[in-house]
């Protein structure tokens, strides 16, 4: 085979393997007598005290846990070999598309290996090679693990509103620079959570938040969102609550923008992660009421821009794959929609610049985009680099050019500027990483999941791989809340490809790829067929010699970190190693913590009915470990600041694997400190993570050496 090189001795490397193994020395961990009673059905959760992340005893197991795995991470022979290698891969200029606001263009930049990328700012009629350093999220903190969230701008581009993140929490804090002297102008805005920073003129911005929670501010339940408006050189105290706040009109997710006219705020408000409510304000009259555009729970709307009084939206509404939709500010019921882009049978997303609308379609998880002007002419289909993603195409409506992005799994993310008028393309931005992609190869295929739907696969290679059943094979996915994998580069993924590995993403029911019906169909009482169709990717992968049950790894992350979970729950024999990442690992109780509530229209809740609970402990992976099977090597992975899925999750999970699982296989949780759920996790944090995960995947397959 290419790449890897396996122990010639087998029965030597299985019995070094077991020796490895029986000497791991778990931490004991302790069990309580809690049991709840679900429709007369008593469940044990002996875990339980695992949840209170501000316990000492709970920060004494997670430093016990984690001696144990980075111990055994240490022995393996090549781990400080992948690092050093995914290091120099990582070790190239990453540059962002320009921002212009006010006098200056603004873009980030990374020079290869800083922890956060920063923001450099040149005058419009400079040479951008004399960019000064504008903000430096690496002076955040020492360790890198504060990190920028998002800046916006004030209309005349004079004031900067940016968000950070401590620690990986959701959590944000919000500070206003002056944009010519770079210092900070009045108090930071604190205790501000999933929220975007929107400017209405000059005068302050709307944003969104909880109120504190009672206990820990990392796990405990946050279920009422409200919309709150800043003005400038005024105590956050004072801040008005536009939306939300009412106990009768309880959100769990508010959102505001105001559009790029100063002319209207749009609130949008829902319960849980799919659909919502959409109202309007207009900010030119006083004591406007705010009005309702569309109040209907099981679709998807949001305003894409207007024309003075002419408001096009984007809707699944009577569309399950999206339409685009013009309507009158004035008179905006539902009955007086017009269609502005009919649903086709590929999904639609949409973005604008300057006087266009892009129609960004998906048809098998692949892009086209096709440009019209505001009065619905098509323009032209945009020619794109080849067959993979694009996005971007966004801009304000002064703007000439537009910026996009295209990538795909064996193609770094390209920039490109765009002329809106003739439609020529031209490289921006091109990353020079160490990575040939006429060397690799990446293709579709489908394959038939258990009850015969049809799924989309890429799986790609090095080209030349043997087909011998041996290759070590990542099989990644994640199944949910409409959200769609489609081709992108990692340069993570090029340290297992170059050595011969496979990496496969199946684009599992439960996602976006075929619109709303593709997603409900992996939703609640059907949650099962994601599972199936994961099922049927790795038994595809066996079938034709891509690999086999030895050399099968599965990974996933949150939702996906379920996925796996309950795969190798279900079917432990199918693959060598599991790798559930953050996790959704307890489905009796996963809507107890911080916004977890709002999951419900995928999950169902145990609390709904008793059918709904049964089906929920048919396939919640923490109450499916049983005793005497025989697990994958398992390592959990997680972050103790992760309060989008707590990590009690993932503590219980691997508490149980490691109390009861037979045979060798080691079970580990690698519990990363001072981080979250992922975004703005510093870079060197993210090399040694992949770093290990690699290592503890081929050790595992037996793989004593890369070559």
């Amino acid at each position: 085979m290419i790449g890897f090189t396996a122990c010639q001795n087998g029965k030597e490397n299985q019995s070094e393997k077991k020796e490895n193994a029986m000497a791991l020395n778990y931490p004991e961990t302790k069990k309580v007598d809690t049991v709840d009673n679900y429709f007369g059905t008593e469940i044990k959760d002996p875990y339980r005290w695992l949840e209170d992340d501000q316990h000492e005893e709970t920060k004494d197991w997670v430093k016990a846990e984690n001696k144990v795995t980075f111990d055994y991470l240490d022995q393996i022979s090549y781990q400080k070999e992948l690092e050093n290698r995914l290091t120099a891969l990582w070790d190239y200029e990453k540059i962002g598309t320009p921002d212009k606001r006010g006098d200056y263009i603004y873009f980030s930049k990374n020079d290869g290996l800083q922890n956060q990328s920063v923001i450099y700012r040149y005058k419009k009629d400079e040479d951008p090679e004399n960019a000064e350093v504008f903000l430096d999220p690496n002076k955040f903190s020492k360790d890198g693990t504060t990190s920028l969230d998002q800046y916006t701008f004030s209309e005349n581009g004079k004031l900067m509103a940016y968000s950070i993140s401590e620690g990986g929490s959701d959590w944000r804090k919000i500070i206003i620079l002056d944009v010519e002297s770079k210092k900070q102008v009045e108090d930071t805005l604190v205790d501000v959570k999933f929220s975007g920073v929107s400017w209405k003129g000059n005068e302050g911005f709307y944003y969104s938040s909880y109120d504190k929670p009672e206990g820990s501010e990392l796990s405990a339940k946050t279920d009422q969102h409200k919309l709150y408006f800043h003005k400038l050189n005024t105590p956050q105290s004072e801040d008005e609550v536009i939306f939300g706040g009412i106990e009768e009109e309880k959100h769990r997710y508010v959102g505001g923008h105001v559009t790029e006219d100063d002319r209207f705020l749009v609130i949008s408000a829902a319960n849980t992660t799919s659909g919502n409510n959409l109202y309007i304000k207009d900010l030119e009259k006083e004591n406007a009421e705010i009005i309702t555009l569309i109040e209907n729970d099981e679709a998807n709307t949001n305003l894409l821009t207007n024309k003075g009084n002419k408001l096009y939206l984007l809707t699944d509404y009577e569309a399950p794959n999206n339409r685009i939709v013009t309507v009158d500010f004035n008179n905006p019921a539902e009955e007086n929609w017009e269609d502005f882009i009919a649903e086709s049978e590929k999904v639609l997303e949409a973005s604008t610049a300057n006087k266009y609308i892009f129609a960004h379609y998906m048809k098998d998880a692949l892009t086209q985009i096709k440009q019209f002007d505001l009065d619905g002419k098509e323009i032209r289909e945009v020619e794109l680099p080849g067959l993979g993603t694009a996005g971007g195409f966004s801009a304000r409506k002064e703007e000439e050019d537009v910026y996009y992005y295209f990538t795909n799994y064996v193609t770094p993310p390209t920039i490109y500027k765009y002329d809106l008028k003739s439609g020529d393309s031209e490289i921006y931005q091109q990353p020079e990483v160490d990575f040939n992609p006429e060397d690799y190869e990446s293709k579709q295929v489908f394959y038939t999941s258990k009850d015969g739907t049809k799924v989309p696969m890429m799986i790609t290679y090095k080209k030349g791989t043997e087909m011998n059943g041996k290759n070590p094979t990542m099989l990644y996915a994640y199944g949910g809340f409409n959200i769609s994998l489609t081709p992108s580069f990692n340069v993570a993924n090029v340290a297992w490809l170059e050595k011969g590995g496979i990496y496969a993403v199946p684009n599992l029911r439960g996602g976006g790829e075929y619109g709303r019906e593709w997603h409900k169909a992996g939703t609640q009482m059907q949650k099962q067929n994601v599972f199936d169709d994961f099922i049927a990717a790795a038994e595809y992968l066996i079938e034709e010699d891509y690999t086999s049950s030895d050399y099968l790894a599965i990974r996933g992350g949150s939702n996906g970190g379920l996925l796996v979970g309950a795969t190798m729950t279900q079917r432990p024999e199918l693959m060598k190693v599991a790798l559930p990442a953050v996790g959704v690992l307890d489905m009796l109780r996963y809507h107890t913590f911080t916004a977890g509530a709002g999951w419900a229209y995928d999950y169902g809740t145990a609390e709904d009915n008793e059918e709904m609970f049964k089906y929920l402990l048919g396939y919640s992976p923490l109450h499916n470990v049983k005793e005497g099977v025989e697990y994958p090597a398992t390592m959990v992975t997680t972050g103790d600041h992760d309060d989008r899925v707590v990590p009690a999750h993932s503590f219980k999970f691997a508490a149980e694997l490691q109390a009861k699982q037979s045979g060798d296989n080691p079970v580990l949780i690698r519990i990363e400190t001072n981080a979250g759920h992922g975004a703005g996790k510093p870079t060197s944090m993210i090399i040694k993570e992949y770093a290990d995960l690699y290592a503890f995947t081929l050790y595992n397959m037996g793989f004593e050496e890369l070559p």
